[in-house]
């Protein structure tokens, strides 16, 4: 045989191993880019969990020093330590994280913010901690009702039936006709509204803004509210209050965090069906630290309110593909 024929050979034996090879490094490429958005997507998942355990402990803590503390001073320090908490970051960085181009808009939403924890901080102590998660859930049905009012959001039949059948779920966990009802859970219900009201106002002003600054003129604006009401029911808390309650104020800012964090990595709608984790985590420490059992009706409302909520999701996540 002719060397064309040999180095003719080793060429084309050269190009099929280096189309072999290419094959194989794509392939490569490939899991590790697949490896890469897995652990994207956990990482995220472990921020909005760590958001879920925040708030049901903030929620625990609330309960806890509000067994002896007005609620009105609870509501306080939480404010108050908040704003405290943030103070380091906005000496590390400097006053450029306080610039803002809305003051109105952080001082609308410091009022709002001001009578929702309030009145959370109020409802938590009149029903157990596992209704007080399924009162959350509702923020979003809120969300719905308000958009068409002040978003000119045009809401469907669908949505509108899903969100009616979501506040029957919300009458069937309070049970009104029980006993044991009581009236003052129902501010747990204005509470949900106010936070969507904040969401509405959120979507409504689009500010470009820092984190800091954000979370600082909020807390200042609570802070200065909450100030008077709770030195007219004040009763002087012990160090484990004041320490609790230190905590509570910064888990406050770590939960806003979390979920910050968690959006920057996964989208909202894909990290939605996790929320309803919250629900078990505040069940079992309901019934580890108060001895709550969920009553049969808060389970069926539970059951009403969850299905709603995903059928909502769904919607919103169709309609923006």
């Amino acid at each position: 045989m002719s060397l064309a024929f040999w180095m003719s050979y080793i060429i084309n034996a050269a190009k099929v191993d280096l189309i072999e090879f290419c094959k194989t490094m794509t392939q490569i490429d490939s899991l590790v880019e697949n490896k890469q958005k897995n652990l994207t997507y956990l990482l995220g998942v472990l921020w909005f969990i760590m958001n879920l355990v925040a708030s049901v402990f903030n929620d625990v803590i609330v309960k806890f020093v509000g067994l002896r503390l007005p609620f009105a001073e609870v509501a306080f320090f939480r404010f108050f330590f908040g704003t405290l908490s943030l103070v380091p970051l906005i000496l590390y960085y400097g006053k450029s994280s306080l610039k803002t181009s809305r003051i109105n808009v952080h001082i609308i939403r410091g009022v709002i913010l001001f009578f929702a924890i309030s009145m959370w901080s109020w409802g938590v102590n009149t029903v157990p901690i596992t209704v007080v998660t399924i009162m959350g859930f509702t923020i979003p049905m809120f969300v719905l009702v308000l958009a068409p009012l002040f978003l000119k959001e045009k809401v469907s039949q669908e949505l509108w039936l899903a969100t009616l059948i979501g506040f029957v779920g919300v009458y069937v966990t309070l049970n009104p006709h029980h006993v044991s009802f009581n009236p003052y859970s129902l501010v747990l219900v204005l509470a949900a509204l106010m936070f969507a009201s904040l969401d509405i106002i959120n979507k409504k002003f689009v500010v470009q803004e820092t984190m800091i600054g954000m979370l600082f003129y909020s807390a200042l604006v609570t802070t200065l509210l909450g100030a008077y009401p709770a030195y007219k029911v004040w009763v002087e808390p012990t160090a484990k209050e004041v320490l609790l309650l230190a905590l509570l104020g910064v888990g406050s800012n770590l939960i806003l965090y979390f979920i910050l964090k968690a959006f920057t990595l996964v989208n909202a709608s894909s990290l939605s069906p996790y929320r309803y984790l919250e629900l078990v985590f505040s069940a079992s420490i309901g019934y580890l630290l108060f001895a709550e059992v969920p009553h049969a009706t808060t389970l069926i409302g539970c059951a009403i309110i969850v299905p709603a909520n995903f059928y909502i999701a769904y919607c919103n996540i169709k309609a923006r593909k």
